[in-house]
């Protein structure tokens, strides 16, 4: 995928983890926003080469929640 094409899907996809983050945890989305844009996930999920924009929302939400229980991001192998 070339750059353009990442930088305008990266907002689609943050906008789905922010709405599962909401919905799944019982937050306000303004809540959700903050938690996933401080969270190391969404460093990664900014680099195109991790390849994180291929994970589907829930695989997402489900890394986002593992970096909340231990305190890292440990990348599943895939």
């Amino acid at each position: 995928m070339g750059q353009e094409q990442f930088i305008a899907m990266l907002p689609y996809i943050s906008a789905d983890l922010v709405r599962c983050i909401a919905e799944q945890q019982e937050l306000p989305p303004e809540k959700a926003v903050t938690l996933l844009y401080s969270s190391e996930l969404y460093a990664a999920l900014e680099q195109e080469e991790t390849k994180l924009w291929q994970y589907s929302t829930m695989m997402l939400y489900s890394l986002f929640l593992q970096e909340q229980q231990n305190g890292f991001l440990d990348f599943p192998d895939v």
